[in-house]
């Protein structure tokens, strides 16, 4: 026999602490996703901020150490005419 000193009132406080441990365990995994997303970005501007200080590291060297390669004689698929890129779509009028 279980004795219970507070009959029901006991399963109901276990039901809340049920509800809670749940709202917990959701919280944490959006919180893991946050923090997954918040390190992806901060890899990204750790990444961002290397590609610009070597940009500018580049940009400060005399023009005479930058190599340039010299340029290419044009071939003869450069020289067509290439077609439009943009599509043109007859007007609602035409339609």
């Amino acid at each position: 026999m279980r004795f219970r000193l507070f009959g029901t009132r006991t399963e109901a406080h276990i039901r809340r602490s049920i509800e809670y441990l749940e709202e917990a365990n959701l919280a944490w995994v959006e919180h893991q996703a946050a923090a997954e997303h918040h390190a992806a970005l901060a890899k990204m501007y750790a990444e961002r901020i290397t590609r610009i200080e070597e940009e500018i590291k580049n940009a400060h060297q005399p023009r005479s150490l930058v190599l340039r390669q010299p340029p290419e004689e044009p071939r003869e698929e450069i020289e067509r005419a290439k077609p439009e890129s943009v599509v043109a779509y007859p007007s609602r009028s035409a339609r």
